[in-house]
């Protein structure tokens, strides 16, 4: 897997999309990723969501499911 593998076309969403979103799914079926900083994370996330800070995403990639749809705030 290459990170061009994750270019693909993106889909906003606003917060009440994703609610429903992740209610109409089952957890695991999506992977849920948080990009801000540890420091953000820690005071407030969404339950379920993976950490990897967005300067990190590069080099981490490989960490992500790419046959799952992946959210990314």
């Amino acid at each position: 897997m290459a990170w061009k593998d994750f270019l693909v076309p993106v889909k906003s969403m606003e917060a009440e999309e994703l609610r429903a979103y992740i209610k109409g799914h089952k957890e695991g079926s999506y992977t849920l990723l948080d990009v801000r900083q540890p420091s953000e994370y820690e005071k407030v996330r969404i339950p379920g969501a993976k950490l990897i800070p967005l300067p990190e995403l590069m080099t981490r990639f490989r960490e992500l499911d790419p046959q799952k749809p992946l959210i990314a705030y």
